[in-house]
């Protein structure tokens, strides 16, 4: 029986095997724990993450909706400044739901097309 943390590898690789991240349209990947979520602008072709952010770095306590939304307003506004208005959607195994999508809903409000 595979465990939550093997599904959500097989899911991973297969959706990693799909995307790609360029300087053109960097990868957004999100990650989240029980304390924190996090989101980085990632070029692939170059091995560099050109900008990230997360609810610790904004001092935000708690992962909720609200929470995960202003985190992807600031993801945009950071990848804005940086010259960045294209992305490709990394949701990195999780379901497109709850703290992920508001992540990405927060995104698209800042200004990020995907």
């Amino acid at each position: 029986m595979p465990t939550i943390k093997n599904r959500r590898k097989r899911i991973k690789l297969g959706i990693r095997s799909k995307i790609e991240g360029t300087s053109v349209r960097p990868r957004l990947s999100v990650f989240k724990s029980n304390t924190a979520i996090y989101a980085q602008v990632i070029d692939d072709s170059k091995g560099q993450t050109l900008t990230a952010t997360s609810s610790k770095e904004m001092e935000l306590k708690g992962v909720n909706l609200g929470v995960s939304k202003e985190v992807g307003k600031k993801i945009a506004e950071k990848a804005m400044a940086a010259g960045i208005k294209q992305i490709v959607f990394d949701r990195n195994g999780y379901l497109y739901h709850g703290n992920v999508k508001a992540l990405a809903d927060g995104a698209r409000e800042g200004g990020l097309n995907f």
